[in-house]
């Protein structure tokens, strides 16, 4: 039988593969993107910013990541709004069908984007919204609303009850119990939510294939036909700028978290 630190180094090991397997597509499509080949090849025999400058270059590729932002700034407005009014009614509420409607507001992560998309599109089509950038960000908030309703109950199980129930005693009325005591303290993880909301619609493929059109051209939109059409290093640079962007928002995140939980945490 294996000894104990005979498992513990093989355990380690494992896992130091598994990041391996995880980070290394990661690096050479990073690499693959400075190719001043004219091809996608890894190792590249040259290097060279030719694909970052025509993919910022390029009024499609620009006009991609215009609407992209547009959208995705909007369904985080949408659903950390929408989200934080749910999660707080879920949480202090006391009304009948309370889990029926929390089960109805996840159901977008079990229910199949295709599915979503499709349905979407049919209403779309017949109220002409097809292409409509605000329209799309409605549609985006549907699949970020249940990420969204995870984080703000987790954060909000942290905010006491009894602190708004102070608050009150003391003469505070019950909208400014909401924003003097409850937003404050669940403002990192409203953060949060934002933040993987924007994310989450900014990733969204299906549903932006479906409801984009030619207007409103959003950039894994714009990839994807770019891909069907021809294999660039540009696609390499967008996959990599992609990547910058996700790890600022990760990283954005993290440091709102630990100025905000500093003081908490030294007055503990």
């Amino acid at each position: 039988m294996m000894g104990p630190v005979l498992r513990a180094t093989l355990l380690k090991a494992l896992v130091v593969l598994l990041c391996f397997g995880l980070v290394a597509p990661i690096v050479i499509v990073a690499i693959a993107s400075f190719s001043g080949d004219g091809y996608l090849k890894f190792p590249p025999e040259t290097l060279s910013i030719r694909w970052y400058e025509r993919f910022l270059g390029d009024y499609r590729w620009r006009s991609a990541i215009v609407n992209s932002l547009f959208i995705g700034v909007l369904t985080s407005v949408f659903s950390t709004v929408i989200g934080f009014l749910a999660a707080y009614a879920l949480m202090r509420g006391q009304f009948r069908f309370k889990a029926v409607i929390a089960s109805l507001l996840l159901m977008p992560v079990i229910v199949p984007h295709i599915i979503t998309a499709v349905a979407v599109y049919f209403l779309s089509a017949r109220m002409g919204l097809v292409g409509v950038r605000p329209w799309i960000s409605v549609a985006h908030t549907v699949v970020a609303l249940p990420v969204v309703l995870v984080i703000l109950q987790s954060a909000l199980r942290t905010v006491d009850p009894a602190l708004e129930r102070a608050a009150m005693v003391c003469g505070c009325t019950r909208f400014g119990v909401f924003r003097r005591v409850v937003l404050p303290l669940a403002l990192p993880g409203m953060v949060s939510a934002a933040l993987f909301s924007f994310l989450t619609s900014f990733d969204e493929l299906v549903i932006s294939l479906f409801l984009a059109g030619i207007r409103a051209e959003t950039l894994p939109v714009r990839i994807w036909n770019s891909l069907l059409l021809e294999v660039e290093p540009t696609i390499a640079a967008v996959s990599t700028l992609l990547k910058a962007v996700t790890t600022a928002a990760l990283a954005v995140d993290a440091v709102i978290r630990k100025l905000r939980g500093g003081p908490v945490a030294a007055l503990r």
